[in-house]
């Protein structure tokens, strides 16, 4: 078999997205010949993966790079969102020199390990895999939104085109493939690391460990024990945000779209 190697050159300049890539496919589990005819979902949970997300909001530029790769994956209805990055106005004190600055905020599911929307659906129809996947059984939803109501992340909606309720998976059907989620693949910053929370070699596993005390989830307080982390977070965005994030709009700030 014929191999290619990767000159220094070219390993300079390989993108963010590209390591990232390479560092999850390093962790995966060796499949044998013998186990080719197992179903994938069962090949995926004898991983013994408990898969995570770390976000570096100081590399996130806003670019909804993530969004629209999410959309186009999951089939995303038109209005809705699976995950987003919301931009904020923030007023900057006086001493800053400026009346306002912008802050962005990537969001999504955080497959919580005490997730508060499994015990409010009145059919069981959102359930929690082995590997930590929070998801939604679409035959069983009824569209009740008691889920939506209870996510405190505002990472749920109801498909207005299925009437189920809808969310991110953190793209299982790719993680199941051996591919990274769409989001975290299309970053061009690199600013969303993926990976196996129990495989302490593994670069989440490591940027965590790094991040000390600069580590922090949203909405703490709240008890869910999430499992999307972030590094960079303005603590006036870790709780409750007063205001309304939106999404920047260049044609409205002298721009092109």
């Amino acid at each position: 078999m014929k191999q290619t190697q990767i000159c220094p050159q070219e390993a300079a300049q390989e993108s963010p997205a590209s390591a990232s890539r390479r560092n999850f496919l390093r962790g995966l589990p060796v499949i044998t010949v013998g186990a080719v005819g197992a179903p994938l979902p069962a090949l995926a949970g004898q991983s013994g993966a408990r898969w995570g997300m770390l976000v570096d909001v100081r590399k996130c530029i806003g670019c909804q790079a993530c969004t629209i790769a999410c959309i186009n994956e999951n089939e995303v209805p038109e209005g809705s969102f699976r995950t987003i990055v919301s931009t904020y106005s923030v007023k900057q004190p006086a001493a800053a020199g400026q009346p306002a600055g912008t802050y962005v905020l990537p969001r999504l599911c955080n497959h919580c390990d005490n997730p508060p929307c499994i015990p409010v659906c009145p059919v069981g129809a959102t359930f929690k895999r082995e590997d930590g996947l929070v998801l939604v059984d679409g035959d069983r939803c009824v569209g009740c939104a008691y889920c939506v109501q209870a996510c405190p992340y505002d990472a749920r909606y109801i498909n207005h085109q299925t009437g189920k309720a809808d969310k991110c998976t953190f793209c299982g059907h790719r993680l199941e493939a051996g591919l990274l989620p769409a989001c975290v693949e299309t970053c061009v910053g690199g600013a969303r690391i993926f990976g196996d929370l129990n495989d302490p070699k593994s670069e989440l596993s490591r940027r965590i460990g790094a991040a000390g005390d600069s580590l922090k989830v949203l909405k703490p307080e709240q008890g869910t024990k999430p499992r999307v982390f972030y590094i960079g977070l303005d603590q006036r965005f870790q709780g409750k945000v007063e205001g309304q994030g939106a999404l920047w709009k260049p044609e409205l700030h002298g721009g092109k779209s």
